[in-house]
């Protein structure tokens, strides 16, 4: 599943250098996910980074979005060439 942003955003700015799948960016008015590129760290950590460092705890997992542990990893090797 990917993670999503929601509208509590406060553009803080902490959470997109700590995505190592490079899937944070800034939207029109908050960051936004790219769920084609979240893993939710899936092969870089134990737990999502961006969800570690925000501050106002506004990123969950985006139902729109439902991934199994082995897309996920899937994924990860597929943007990571493993």
């Amino acid at each position: 599943m990917s993670l999503i942003i929601t509208d509590e955003c406060i553009n803080c700015d902490v959470c997109e250098p700590e995505c190592p799948n490079e899937a944070i960016s800034q939207g029109p008015e908050i960051y936004e996910i790219d769920p084609n590129k979240c893993t939710e760290c899936v092969g870089h950590y134990d737990e999502p980074q961006c969800q570690q460092v925000c501050p106002v705890d506004c990123i969950p997992k985006d139902p729109a979005h439902v991934e199994s542990q082995e897309q996920l990893w899937a994924k990860y090797e597929k943007l990571t060439g493993k």
